[in-house]
């Protein structure tokens, strides 16, 4: 008898387990890939998680931890039965180089494990690419926050108010592709400001001045943000038909915050141009 139920009870645990290698071939139900990032081959979803509002833990380009807070989600993958994992480093790479053909990077990178993130659509997403079990499993913890909105748009009079008071004023609304100096179209209404705030003025004179957030090193921004504050006078300057002698570029990197560098809110006030009065 004692010999019968052990036989049961190594049939019982044969039938689970070739149970859960059945079920492992398939996404768990309602499951499904971020709209951003494709899957590894020969991998299916076996853990899902949706949150339209939670925190997670991620790092910045120092390696320091940060908490984002968005709508979060969490995806665990293994590799189906009798297929071939791909190596931990594969695993990383492909969703770096994934990561980084629409406009995003690899923020901070340890074996098995990568903090990357993406600003597109109006949203900055954090992506952890965790891979585990000599690359048979892999996890996704992403976090999309709403990109803030800025609170003061530019317009010629209070650019003029704050250049009379403070002799500088802050310019927010003129973007830029990610790593790049071309300007982008929704740039437009910040600088026609700018040149009708020079057209009102004729005798005022501008440094044009890029400024950056401290991600990456600062003498890769210095040449990013004067790059950038050139492209700037350019436009002024051809489109508008600002006089060039009424303008000079220059950039400063991160050497002149308005906010603190640890939360991206405060990273997204310190990106700007400023008008700085001759």
């Amino acid at each position: 008898m004692r010999n019968k139920k052990k036989r049961a009870l190594w049939l019982l645990g044969m039938f689970l387990l070739t149970a859960n290698i059945a079920f492992a071939q398939e996404d768990v139900p309602g499951s499904k890939d971020h709209p951003l990032l494709t899957r590894m081959p020969n991998f299916c979803i076996s853990d899902y998680e949706e949150k339209d509002f939670d925190q997670a833990d991620f790092k910045n380009s120092k390696g320091e931890d940060i908490k984002v807070e968005g709508h979060k989600y969490h995806i665990e993958y293994d590799i189906k039965e009798e297929k071939k994992a791909p190596s931990e480093l594969q695993i990383l790479r492909n969703y770096e180089n994934a990561v980084k053909k629409i406009g995003g990077s690899t923020v901070y990178e340890v074996p098995g494990e990568a903090w990357l993130k993406v600003e597109r659509g109006g949203k900055i997403t954090w992506i952890y690419v965790y891979a585990h079990c000599d690359g048979g499993c892999y996890e996704l913890t992403i976090v999309e926050k709403n990109a803030m909105t800025q609170e003061v748009v530019a317009d010629a009079k209070s650019l003029a108010r704050d250049i009379s008071s403070t002799g500088h004023a802050s310019v927010y609304g003129i973007y830029f592709d990610f790593n790049s100096t071309k300007i982008k179209p929704e740039s437009e209404k910040a600088i026609k400001e700018i040149a009708k705030l020079l057209k009102g003025n004729l005798s005022l004179k501008l440094y044009v001045v890029g400024h950056t957030d401290n991600v990456g090193k600062i003498s890769y921004n210095m040449k990013l943000s004067r790059a950038r504050a050139e492209a700037v006078m350019n436009e002024l300057i051809t489109k508008y038909k600002v006089s060039a002698d009424r303008l000079k570029a220059y950039g400063v990197a991160s050497l002149a915050p308005v906010a603190s560098n640890k939360t991206e809110e405060g990273r997204t006030k310190n990106r700007r141009v400023e008008l700085v009065e001759q």
